[in-house]
């Protein structure tokens, strides 16, 4: 028999600008689309300030994982999208301010663009 798909949505993050959801919940794990810094509130883009949109993305992830209920140390996997490379060490102090000592599973690749303009986009996989 195959496991119930439960979506998770919060307003707590920005609504999918696409044809999918914030999450999808199946059995023990939380699968988290991936978020871009959009402001939940507006839907804008926070700018063009890579320190504030990787804030913001991380923020919208933690929003979505909580939906779920569950929290930021229970993240298995990670995949980062950056627009920039050259970026990777700023996004690292952010990430772990963010985790703090948690250490998921990772991948961060460069990217040639992402939707809206954004210069960075986190998914998750949960287990809970």
């Amino acid at each position: 028999m195959s496991e119930k798909l439960t979506v998770v949505t919060t307003p707590a993050a920005p609504k999918a600008i696409g044809p999918y959801s914030q999450g999808v919940a199946s059995g023990s794990l939380v699968f988290v689309s991936g978020q871009i810094p959009l402001d939940p509130a507006t839907g804008e883009l926070v700018g063009a300030d890579f320190g504030a949109q990787a804030e913001r993305a991380l923020a919208n992830l933690a929003a979505v994982v909580a939906a779920a209920g569950c929290q930021l140390d229970q993240v298995a996997k990670v995949n980062v999208y950056l627009t920039d490379l050259a970026r990777f060490g700023e996004f690292n102090e952010i990430y772990s301010r963010c985790f703090g000592g948690h250490r998921p599973a990772r991948a961060v690749v460069q990217v040639s663009a992402l939707p809206r303009g954004a210069q960075v986009e986190v998914e998750a996989i949960v287990v809970r």
